[in-house]
């Protein structure tokens, strides 16, 4: 059993180090989620000030300024409490379309998702 031991280590080491590659492996006819998209609020401005999309994909708005912000839809579909600095808002977008947004307290900082 001893001989065996080694063998046994790598397969252990093999299989974390696959875990832990990032690597998401499916199984036939899967889909991966969507990955996040991030904008940041700095100097006034949401960067960037327009992103695309895919449906069913989060998008996460970090506030980088001093003061604080929201991130409101001028649809009503999506609305942040005041973000302090380095707060974060995320939603999850399923229906495509063009999402327009604003902060409510800086009204002329205003920013676009289009969802696909």
């Amino acid at each position: 059993m001893q001989r065996h031991g080694w063998r046994l280590a790598v397969v252990v080491l093999l299989a974390f180090y696959a875990l832990g590659s990032g690597r998401v492996y499916l199984a036939a006819g899967e889909e991966k989620a969507p990955a996040g998209a991030e904008v940041t609020i700095d100097n006034f401005s949401f960067t960037p000030a327009e992103i695309r999309v895919k449906a069913g994909t989060t998008i996460i708005w970090t506030n980088r300024d001093d003061i604080p912000h929201t991130v409101t839809s001028t649809e009503s579909v999506f609305k942040s409490k005041a973000l302090d600095t380095d707060d974060k808002f995320t939603t999850t977008l399923t229906k495509p379309g063009t999402y327009s947004y604003y902060c409510s307290i800086h009204p002329k900082m205003t920013g676009k998702v289009i969802v696909e």
